[in-house]
């Protein structure tokens, strides 16, 4: 009878009572480890998640600066991104970001950053000194300096136009005829250093017995980048090429400093159509549809470059 009366307590109390000790710690630990994370959430959403999603409603309004809609402001469906399609300088800003992108991040701070990196790696401390002084340089100075800076540079008597004529080379006003080249440059000679120092990180962690390795057997300098560094520095690539896309694509500094997106629309990226038209033109409903386009460009990059160099499954 004793034994009859216990069995049914021990049957009620299920597996937990006869659950390992250490499953139990598992199933206790799970919410106090999520629990430190909860302010971080909070505050993710609260500054970053609340203003995309107030942005992404507002260029559905018709909400402006000055007017009766700044008063008033309505809801106005998809005419906003309706008229933003139909105009002729929504496509060529579309473009010039594109180009922008590619040309200063992905091909100009990417592959410029890695060469750097393997100077550095390779080079004697001497050049690691003067390489790492000349590059950080730029990327530490505050961005509207950095970005006068490139103005005096690529200005018609500015500093790039005075060494060509003292080479008896042609002088072009860089900011006028080609205002894509000038802000490219100076974005690739302004962002270089992240890259740098993130490859450079990156190939410190490359253990020397496998490029030796690699030596013995025979591999140019070529064959060891493309077949041994490159795959070991996969993560690595993956990362800094989202971070310095997705900075690349919200430069505006730069670029309204050096040619205000002109002359004319010449190199008038996203960014600088949409500040001129919420805060220029007063049309905030319309700046902001082009801010949510520029929001679904970043994500097609990060998409991109999350498939495509997807990191490796420990």
């Amino acid at each position: 009878m004793a034994g009859a009366g216990i069995l049914p307590d021990r049957q009620l109390a299920g597996p937990t009572a006869g659950s390992p000790p250490q499953a139990r710690r598992k199933k206790r630990s799970r919410p106090t480890r999520v629990l430190p994370l909860l302010p971080a959430v909070v505050l993710l959403a609260l500054f970053l998640l609340g203003p995309v999603v107030w942005s992404f409603y507002g260029s559905f309004t018709n909400a402006a600066l000055t007017g009766a809609a700044a008063n008033n402001t309505s809801f106005v469906g998809l005419d906003n991104y309706i008229s933003l399609f139909g105009s002729s300088v929504f496509p060529t800003s579309l473009v010039l970001t594109i180009i922008f992108v590619f040309a200063s991040a992905v091909v100009g701070q990417n592959l410029l950053g890695l060469g750097l990196a393997a100077l550095m790696r390779n080079g004697n401390k001497v050049v690691r000194a003067i390489v790492g002084a000349a590059v950080v340089a730029a990327w530490v100075l505050p961005e509207i300096v950095a970005a006068f800076a490139s103005y005096a540079f690529f200005s018609d008597t500015g500093t790039l136009n005075m060494i060509l004529a003292g080479a008896h080379l042609p002088t072009i006003n860089w900011l006028y005829d080609t205002p894509m080249v000038a802000v490219t440059l100076a974005n690739i000679w302004r962002g270089t250093a992240f890259s740098m120092m993130v490859y450079s990180a990156a190939l410190m962690n490359i253990p020397p017995e496998i490029t030796e390795a690699a030596t013995v057997d025979g591999a140019g300098g070529w064959q060891r980048m493309w077949n041994v560094t490159l795959p070991m520095i996969r993560r690595s690539i993956s990362t800094n090429m989202m971070l310095i896309t997705l900075q690349t694509l919200s430069v505006f500094t730069l670029i309204w400093v050096m040619t205000a997106g002109g002359p004319g629309t010449k190199s008038s990226t996203l960014p600088i159509l949409a500040y001129q038209e919420a805060f220029q033109f007063s049309n905030l409903g319309y700046g902001t549809a082009i801010a949510t386009i520029l929001l679904v460009v970043g994500a097609v990059f990060s998409i991109i470059y999350i498939r495509a160099l997807k990191p490796e499954v420990d």
